[in-house]
Formats: C-alpha cells, sequence, structure tokens
C-alpha cells in the first residue's frame, strides 16, 4: 500500500510545475517586452506577412510555416491574457493597442500584396484558413497553454515556434488581406474569424494558467469590477465559440456524408449502372448533398438514373441529389451535346467494328473446328476401314418450301468397295461423332483397271 501511495505521489509530483517555474519579475519582463511593436519587432511583422502573402500565393506550405516562425504576433495575445491573470492595467492597455497597431499594419501590408500581385487564384493553403470550427479552438487553447507553460518554465527549449505554427496567426490575417484585395468578403470574414479565434483562445489559455501558477497581482481590483471583468471575459468567449461548434458540427456531418457518399460510388450499382456503362470520375458536394456521376459507355436512360436514385437509401443518402453526366453519351438521345455526339458516333464506330471482328472470329473458330473434327473422324474411321483413303466434312443448311434444317455433307473416298451393312454402321457412327442425325454421304471408289479388280475379286 505504501508503495502504490509513493508512486502515486511520484506521478503527481511528475505534473508539478513550481520546481522549473522562472521568476515572477522575468517572466513579466519577458513578456513585456514581446508585447511592443516598434523598430525591429514590426520590421519583422512586415516582413513576415510578405512572406506569408507570397506562400498562400503559390500555395508553398513549406513558406508559410516560415512566416509563422519569423512572426513576432504571439506576444500583444500572451500579453493581453497574462495582463488580465495579473490585473497588469498597464501591460493590458499596452497588449492591446500593440495588438490593434499589428492587426491593422498586417491588413494593409497583405492587401497590398494582393492588389499588387498578378495571382489572384485562391490556392488550397489560403481555403484552409477560411472555414474556422471547434478544432480551431482546441488548437488554439492548447496552444495557448503550450506557449505561458514554456514562457513561466526555466526549460523554455522551442516550444515558442511550435505554438506559432500551431495556432497559425499570420495565415489567417493575410488571407483577410486576400478577401479585402479581392473583395471577396467570405474569405475576409472567415478568415478574421480564424485569427480572432486564436486571439481568444491564446490569451484564455494564458489566463487561466496564469491564474492556477498564482502568479502575483500588480493591482487590487474592486470585487464589482473584478465580476464584471470575468462577465466579460467569459461573454467574449462563448460568443467566440458558439459559431465554431456550429461549423465543427457542419464538418463533421460534412465527412459522415463523404465517407457514405463514397462507399456509394464505389459499390458496384454505381460503377455499372448498365451493362454497358461505366464510371470514368464523380464529385461530391457534401455541403449541398449532390453527387456527380461522369460514365463513359452507352447511354443510361431517364428510368434507369431512376432505378439508381432508388438505391440511395442503401446507403443512407436518402437527400441526396445524382447529377448523371456520360461521358460518350448522355441521358437521351435528344440532350447529346455537339462534342458527346461526336464522341457517341466514333464509339459506335468502334462497336461495329468489333462486332464484325468478333463474327470473323467465330467464322474462323469454327472453320478450325471443322478442320479438326475431320481430321480426327478420318484417323479413327481409316483405322477401322482401311478402305477409307480420304474424307472430307462441311456443316450445311438445307432448304425447302416450309422449314430448314442443318445437315452435314460427307464425302468419302475409298480405294476399294466395302459391304452395304459397314456402310450402315459408318453412318450410325457418324451421326453420333457430330451430334446430328441429319448428315448425307458420298462415297466415291478410286478407279480401277478390270484386271485389278479381277485379282482383288481372286485376292478376297
Amino acid at each position: 500500500m505504501e508503495r502504490i501511495f509513493r508512486f502515486i505521489t511520484n506521478l503527481v509530483d511528475s505534473f508539478r510545475l513550481n520546481h522549473e517555474k522562472e521568476e515572477f519579475s522575468i517572466i513579466s519582463e519577458n513578456i513585456d517586452s514581446g508585447v511592443v511593436f516598434k523598430g525591429t519587432n514590426l520590421w519583422i511583422l512586415v516582413f513576415a506577412i510578405f512572406i506569408c502573402s507570397l506562400g498562400l500565393n503559390v500555395n508553398s506550405t513549406a513558406v508559410v510555416i516560415g512566416a509563422m516562425l519569423v512572426s513576432p504576433l504571439m506576444g500583444p495575445i500572451i500579453g493581453l491574457g497574462f495582463g488580465l491573470a495579473t490585473s497588469d492595467i498597464s501591460l493590458l492597455k499596452k497588449a492591446l493597442y500593440n495588438y490593434l497597431f499589428a492587426g491593422v499594419v498586417a491588413l494593409l501590408a497583405s492587401t497590398l500584396y494582393f492588389a499588387l500581385t498578378p495571382m489572384h487564384v485562391a490556392q488550397t493553403e489560403m481555403l484552409s484558413r477560411i472555414s474556422p470550427n471547434i478544432y480551431d479552438v482546441f488548437i488554439a487553447f492548447f496552444g495557448g497553454l503550450a506557449g505561458i507553460v514554456a514562457i513561466a518554465s526555466k526549460m523554455k527549449g522551442n516550444v515558442i515556434p511550435g505554438v506559432a505554427i500551431a495556432t497559425a496567426l499570420m495565415p489567417p490575417l493575410c488571407t483577410a488581406g486576400y478577401g479585402l484585395a479581392t473583395l471577396q468578403w467570405s474569405f475576409f470574414f472567415g478568415a478574421f474569424y480564424l485569427f480572432f479565434i486564436n486571439t481568444v483562445f491564446i490569451s484564455l489559455a494564458t489566463l487561466l494558467t496564469s491564474r492556477i501558477l498564482k502568479f502575483p497581482q500588480k493591482s487590487l481590483l474592486d470585487e464589482k469590477v473584478s465580476k464584471r471583468t470575468n462577465r466579460v471575459i467569459w461573454s467574449i468567449t462563448i460568443i467566440t465559440i458558439i459559431p465554431s461548434i456550429y461549423f465543427g458540427y457542419t464538418m463533421v456531418q460534412q465527412d459522415r456524408y463523404l465517407q457514405k457518399a463514397n462507399r456509394f460510388v464505389k459499390s458496384d450499382l454505381a460503377i455499372h449502372p448498365t451493362k454497358n456503362s461505366y464510371l470514368l470520375d464523380h464529385e461530391i458536394d457534401a455541403s449541398e448533398k449532390v453527387i456527380k456521376l461522369i460514365y463513359g459507355g452507352a447511354n443510361i436512360s431517364k428510368q434507369e438514373i431512376k432505378n439508381l436514385e432508388k438505391k440511395l437509401p442503401i446507403f443512407e443518402l436518402q437527400k441526396s441529389t445524382l447529377d448523371i453526366q456520360i461521358g460518350f453519351g448522355n441521358k437521351e438521345e435528344d440532350e447529346i451535346n455537339p462534342l458527346a455526339a461526336e464522341l457517341l458516333s466514333k464509339e459506335r464506330q468502334i462497336e461495329m467494328i468489333e462486332e464484325q471482328l468478333s463474327v470473323k472470329t467465330e467464322l474462323l473458330d469454327s472453320i478450325q473446328d471443322i478442320r479438326t473434327l475431320s481430321q480426327n473422324v478420318f484417323r479413327e474411321l481409316s483405322v477401322q476401314y482401311p478402305a477409307v483413303s480420304s474424307l472430307s466434312m462441311q456443316p450445311s443448311i438445307e432448304y425447302n418450301d416450309t422449314t430448314t434444317r442443318n445437315i452435314w455433307m460427307i464425302n468419302i473416298k475409298l480405294d476399294s468397295l466395302i459391304e452395304t451393312q459397314d456402310k450402315l454402321r459408318i453412318k450410325a457412327w457418324l451421326k453420333e461423332r457430330v451430334q446430328n442425325k441429319n448428315i448425307y454421304i458420298q462415297y466415291r471408289v478410286k478407279f480401277q483397271p478390270p484386271i485389278e479388280r479381277i485379282m482383288n475379286l481372286f485376292n478376297q
């Protein structure tokens, strides 16, 4: 029992920060020095903004990460939370002023860049910053915790650069500048909301950690003022987090929809809706619940599309819309566009050639089969009847006034005459051999001089 108690005590001590905590005066001085934006800090901020804007413009993740490492934007945000936690009004005012000043400078610099650059296409690095959700809240909060713990510790390591990368303060501001420069307000508000989330929750994490570490208060606030301040802080926090919860829920729902839609697209029902059609490509719009399927091959009728739509509930896609497009045809003949019509014509020509080739191949195969059969029949027959010197056989069709029937024409050449009973046996045997009772046999006896015939009769 004592060992268990000692183990638990050691485990709890492992998480304590007091024995590694930096002197409060040093912590306060470090935070205070990182808050101010003038001289070197201001120029570094401007350069970081241009680096990040270039990275977003050319869609380079490495350049964007480099800009986040260079950026000094974390300073005033941590200063806001630290000033609130320690009731340091002067630090709070300084941090707030510099935060707003840095934000305006960053927006102006990024707007100027995107107004001048010839490339205005929103790349994936930019698009990922315009739809913040609850997961961004968690990233900012835990990043803020890591940041203030590192600042408050004697063992800082490389935590602050890592926090700067994880919380990504610079890219949202630059994306907001892109939105202003191109007058795309969805980009501006989406990216600025992400920047505001990072600000609020990094500051909140700094505030809570500073109070847990029991940093000394610079001034004693009135109880009413303290309560009012706490209400304001939590009100801002709640107002900030509510939209992110909604966006996070939407993202989760869209992810689930994508999983269901992908299962449907990969199923045989979607890959081959008809015998002669096949799936070329697909697009899934999770927000609008539209599944676009692009097919090649034969046309797909409206009835076949309806049958495909009826299968959607199997994959829990009841409210989805199917958008069927044909790569080499279309849903109906009257809906074919000129390019699709040309491609369809080419495909039909190819199909006709393939059909002709298939017929000729079958014909060649049948000829080869007849040759093989004739050869085997001759060998077997000549063993039983040495008088048989050659044989030819061919399937044919017999026509009359009312019907037609398949027959076999067989020509047997003999070196000498054979008895009638042998001819009957040969005919019965051949019927079984060719699996057809309708056979016609013509016998031809090799010409023999009279003297040879007499000699043969004499020998017999």
